[in-house]
């Protein structure tokens, strides 16, 4: 057996330290070599980290002083690999909207070299730089980039200034230094540019959770809420919406095949069909009951049809559907107006002729009907003589038994056309309002000339 080497304990990164030739401040540097600038903590002076000497090259008065919600030299794991805070950034935008500002951690690893937090108002970014650059194409008119297979489309474009440093960089950095940021957006992804006199750089950002960030971070208590509705901020309702509609169109199809099963194994069968006529002149009691009929097969659904001669004009008919052997009663009863005529507009019409009214569940049995028609004399169309106002009306009555009756049909469809509509309303709501504070807004707020 050969001899076992000794474990040999990978390499710890270890910062550096040296003090700031302004205020004698210790100062860390834990980019190894990486930093170009790095800032006080103590007088918040901009200094030259490229030398040993720490050369001054800018102060920051107090006031603009803030404080990083991660901590700087607090370590987190994210993307399967372990990072150190050590850079703190505010950036502002100023435009004719208002002012809008977000900070912007540098993250360094060792082995793996730099990311970047971003957060604005509680929404965070997980950043990563990118080396090959984006293919920019234009979708309906707007600028747009393709990379890693997604297409994202153009957000924003503003200037940003930075307005508060703290930590080390490995760029020069400053307050005051502008950039031209445009921002594309696929979300959850968000591919940013960054343009200045010398070069553009690009990186790539990841809609990343706050309690994902103080999780990682180990930080106390819990993340700020977020505010508002993020550029890239994924939508609670994507992917969903289109879901509820095809379970819709599945449910559709069943209610469907259901409908065409009771349709094939109903008869349909008529048991009843009479004419009549009924004037308001005619004397004694208008109803009457028809001859007795059968209701054969099982209990089903029956249909009363009720057709009457009406124009411009209305009739009432009182119904009874009565069991000759139990006396069992269904009352009900149905109107049949039609009107029709010409305006400006051409000719019009409302109602009609026929009425239909169904009865579920109507055992089998020997049944007839009770019938009682009603209308109004004084709006006679119809006259005898001009000093005796007359309506009449000719109407004959069908009945169907063992009937297809498709309103639970209606019923069902829509109630199961509520979720997908909702959820698409929704959806389309929080698209509106992550674009309105975009450079394409759906709705352009008015404003006086």
């Amino acid at each position: 057996m050969g001899v076992s080497s000794p474990l040999v304990a990978p390499p710890v990164a270890k910062s550096k330290a040296l003090f700031c030739p302004n205020c004698g401040g210790p100062v860390q540097l834990r980019g190894f070599g990486h930093a170009l600038t790095v800032v006080c903590s103590q007088c918040l002076s901009v200094l030259d980290a490229s030398t040993p000497l720490l050369k001054v090259l800018q102060q920051i008065q107090e006031a603009q002083r803030e404080t990083p919600k991660i901590p700087l030299g607090t370590r987190g794991k994210m993307a399967g690999a372990e990072w150190e805070a050590i850079g703190f950034q505010t950036r502002t935008i100023s435009n004719e909207d208002g002012t809008f500002s977000w900070d912007e951690y540098l993250l360094f690893n060792p082995y793996k070299g730099f990311r970047y937090l971003t957060e604005y108002e509680g929404h965070w970014n997980y950043v990563t730089p990118l080396e090959a650059l984006p293919t920019r194409r234009a979708i309906s008119g707007r600028p747009a980039v393709v990379f890693g297979g997604h297409t994202f489309k153009h957000f924003s474009g503003a200037e940003a200034a930075t307005t508060f440093v703290l930590g080390e960089f490995p760029w020069r950095v400053k307050v005051g230094e502008k950039v031209v940021a445009d921002d594309y957006v696929d979300p959850p992804l968000i591919l940013s540019s960054e343009t200045t006199a010398d070069e553009v750089t690009w990186s790539r950002g990841e809609y990343t959770q706050g309690s994902d960030i103080w999780k990682a971070f180990a930080l106390p208590g819990s993340a700020p809420p977020a505010r508002g509705t993020y550029l890239n901020q994924p939508s609670p309702y994507a992917g969903k919406s289109g879901g509820m509609w095809a379970n819709f169109g599945w449910f559709l199809v069943m209610l469907i095949a259901l409908a065409v099963f009771f349709a094939i194994f109903s008869q349909n069968r008529q048991v009843f069909n009479g004419s009549y006529h009924f004037s308001t002149a005619d004397k004694g009691e208008p109803s009457f009951v028809t001859p007795v009929f059968e209701l054969k097969g099982r209990t089903a659904a029956l249909e009363l049809e009720v057709h009457a001669n009406v124009i411009n004009n209305w009739a009432y008919f009182n119904f009874a559907l009565i069991n000759e052997d139990s006396g069992e009663a269904f009352d009900f009863g149905r109107e049949v107006s039609y009107y029709t005529g010409t305006d400006s507009d051409g000719s019009w019409s409302e109602g009609g002729q026929t009425s239909t009214a169904y009865i579920p569940a109507v055992p089998p049995g020997h049944y007839y009907l009770r019938v009682e028609p009603e209308m109004d004399a004084g709006a006679a169309p119809f006259r005898a003589a001009r000093s005796s106002p007359v309506n009449q009306v000719y109407y004959s009555i069908t009945l169907r038994h063992d009937v297809p009756n498709y309103t639970w049909f209606w019923i069902a469809a829509l109630l199961l056309l509520i979720p997908p509509i909702l959820y698409s309303i929704r959806s389309r709501s929080f698209e509106a309002k992550r674009w309105m504070d975009s450079d394409y807004p759906p709705v352009k707020s008015g404003g006086g000339d």
